[in-house]
């Protein structure tokens, strides 16, 4: 499986409802992107101080399945709209998971 992790900072533009329109529109991404195996996504908890204000993991078959979901109409529009304006700063990783 391979696990695709980014996270966010987000700058002083965001707002509670643009962070309530972003969930809204991530969580309907797994029906319009088959590929997609595992979708979770959240702000955080605030549990220590430091952390990064929001995270998605996302899981695939495989590298195939990333690339769909990557370069899916549907994610980048979200990514102009939702995410690029209201950025500081991205950390991103894929890796294979075994589970």
């Amino acid at each position: 499986m391979l696990r695709h992790v980014v996270t966010f900072r987000w700058n002083a533009s965001s707002s509670p409802s643009h962070r309530a329109e972003l969930e809204a529109a991530l969580s309907r991404l797994p029906e319009s992107i088959p590929e997609l195996r595992g979708y979770h996504f959240g702000h955080d908890l605030g549990l220590n101080a430091g952390n990064v204000d929001f995270g998605v993991v996302a899981e695939f078959d495989d590298a195939a399945g990333y690339l769909a979901y990557r370069d899916h109409p549907q994610h980048a529009r979200i990514i102009d709209e939702l995410i690029a304006p209201y950025l500081d700063t991205r950390t991103v990783l894929q890796f294979d998971s075994v589970d």
